[in-house]
């Protein structure tokens, strides 16, 4: 899935992908169309919180998305802090 948010350090839009590999969910993100995906970046609850929406809206038009990655990002969404503290992927 790929969308554009905003940079929570320098507030410029910015494009950002996630996948999932190996029952592992990674985030990467670049800043103009044409460069080099940028992966291992801080990630937030609202970037799961939109992969979360999309995942969910792509599931009912039944598009690839299975029950496990629903349960799966709204784990991880529920054991995140409240507040907004960027964390850094592994």
């Amino acid at each position: 899935m790929q969308w554009t948010d905003t940079d929570p350090d320098t507030g410029e839009r910015r494009f950002v992908s996630a996948e999932k590999f190996a029952r592992k969910w990674a985030f990467k993100v670049r800043f103009k169309r044409r460069d080099n995906w940028t992966k291992h970046v801080r990630y937030t609850r609202e970037m799961w919180e939109t992969l979360l929406d999309g995942l969910e809206r792509r599931y009912r038009r039944r598009e690839g998305v299975k029950e496990e990655d629903l349960v799966e990002v709204r784990k991880i969404l529920a054991e995140m802090p409240a507040d907004d503290q960027p964390a850094e992927e592994a």
